[in-house]
């Protein structure tokens, strides 16, 4: 008998009852990891430690078009069902689940409460801690995946029956929505669960922090916060890290591990990113963050699912069939795509193959009116044959990059200037202040002109054109049903 039943069974009737509860609680709602760790300490760590970790955020992008097909209480089973399968990805790598807020969460590996850094050097926990986030962050994304499939597979063997319902109920759940004639076919068109996860390593303190009676094990510090941005800004479907983290990767051949295992997922496919490159597959950006002073992150932003062109295509194809709504969606996937040239290829095949007639000579005379009026003067005014050269010589993606390197030159303004001179006096100083405002406005104005267009006009101009040619394809299908 343990001492916690040795002490349960000398206490009677109330206390007991009390006793045995507050143990419930404890086990249903303090991880045991952190019990375990705290366990292994000797006692409860009551100053905090700054240590290098390796922190990831989860969100769920779009939940709120999946919550509006369920009940409450099917909502919180899908998310508890998505959570186990996370969760799962995490218990095999050994990370720690820091914390859940609605459909996102927050996890971390490293620290005290990791006993797998404890005899390590600090190189070798910065390369453990990496490695592990790293691919806890690819693997969760795959999942996610086979989620979207009801499939089970990632679970082990000797996953528990609890585990498993959790499962099984969130999977029922998704599978009566994709059978149920009313929501199956705009379910499955319009809708799959995706994710994105953001990731950073760095120094940060680890300890409790709370009121007393309220306290919390937590990390706190910059990594923290630049993981929870890079979250945030991350491709939807796939990662965001910073770069220091992807440097330490780097050194430590992850990079070059993950691009081979990739790329020949990939050729045993047979699909568009076979000839991925490297530096496609982890691209850098540098990340701006209007709402916090222009805050910029080096980043880079990683694909993680070698089928993705393609389960995109198949999607749009479903889509031509959903009439505005369908679309609208399909606007938005070639917005959010378009600077991937592989995603934007496959959908492109499916405008091809469906014989979807896009206009690309409007995209083209939009963004650039003098080269299309130079293309008219060299075809003698036929503005036929200059659609022809046009539709030849420009993919869809390369128009999107022309659009892309339009929107850059309209994305920064010149920086304000302040009056030079120290203060003398109100009227001297606010004079060369608003004569300093003016002289700004003036130097601006044909930008501010520049961007207003382009955002009123020809973003929004291009989209439109896109959107109408997927409405006359609708409406020539439609004429051609049977009555």
């Amino acid at each position: 008998m343990d001492n916690g039943n040795r002490l349960a069974s000398s206490l009677t009737g109330f206390d007991s009852r009390e006793f045995q509860l507050r143990k419930e609680i404890e086990d249903y709602y303090l991880p045991k990891q952190l019990v375990d760790a705290i366990l292994d300490i000797g006692g409860i760590p009551k100053s905090s430690v700054v240590t290098t970790m390796g922190i990831a955020f989860m969100d769920i992008a779009d939940y709120t078009f999946l919550s509006k097909f369920l009940s409450p209480q099917e909502n919180q089973e899908v998310l508890n069902g998505l959570y186990t399968a996370f969760n799962s990805v995490l218990k095999r790598h050994g990370g720690y689940l820091n914390k859940i807020e609605g459909d996102s969460l927050m996890f971390h590996y490293g620290g005290i409460i990791d006993p797998q850094v404890k005899n390590m050097s600090e190189q070798e926990a910065t390369r453990y801690i990496a490695r592990e986030l790293f691919y806890t962050c690819i693997e969760m994304q795959r999942v996610c995946v086979l989620f979207n499939q009801a499939n089970d597979r990632f679970l082990a063997e000797a996953a528990n029956p609890e585990t498993r319902d959790l499962l099984k109920r969130a999977f029922d759940i998704i599978a009566a929505l994709r059978s149920s004639i009313e929501v199956s076919s705009a379910f499955n068109a319009l809708f799959q669960i995706r994710i994105r996860i953001g990731a950073n390593i760095g120094e940060v303190t680890i300890g409790n922090f709370g009121p007393d009676g309220a306290k919390q094990w937590d990390i706190v510090g910059l990594p923290v916060i630049e993981a929870k941005r890079m979250e945030s800004t991350a491709p939807v479907g796939g990662l965001r890290i910073s770069e220091r983290f992807y440097r330490v990767l780097e050194e430590s051949g992850v990079v070059d591990a993950y691009y081979d295992r990739f790329r020949k997922e990939a050729r045993a496919l047979f699909g568009y990113y076979r000839s991925l490159t490297k530096e496609e597959l982890f691209r850098y950006s540098k990340v701006e963050l209007r709402d916090k002073k222009d805050a910029v992150f080096r980043s880079y932003s990683i694909e993680v699912n070698p089928g993705l062109p393609e389960s995109i295509r198949d999607q749009a194809a479903l889509l031509l069939e959903k009439g505005e709504a369908g679309a609208d969606r399909i606007v938005a996937l070639l917005q959010y795509y378009r600077g991937n040239r592989y995603v934007i290829a496959a959908i492109e095949d499916v405008f091809r193959s469906k014989d979807v007639t896009l206009r690309k000579a409007f995209i083209f005379r939009s963004m650039h009116p003098r080269k299309y009026d130079a293309l008219l003067r060299r075809f003698s005014g036929d503005a036929v044959r200059v659609g022809t050269f046009i539709e030849k010589q420009y993919s869809l993606y390369e128009l999107f990059r022309s659009l892309g390197r339009y929107q850059d030159t309209v994305k920064y303004s010149l920086e304000e200037q302040q009056p030079a001179a120290e203060f003398e006096n109100y009227d001297l100083h606010m004079e060369q202040y608003v004569q300093a405002l003016n002289t700004t406005f003036e130097s601006r104005k044909q930008w501010m002109v520049q961007k207003a267009y382009f955002y009123n006009v020809v973003f929004p101009a291009i989209f439109a054109s896109i959107r109408t040619s997927i409405l006359e394809f609708q409406a020539r299908m439609a004429t051609l049903e049977p009555v």
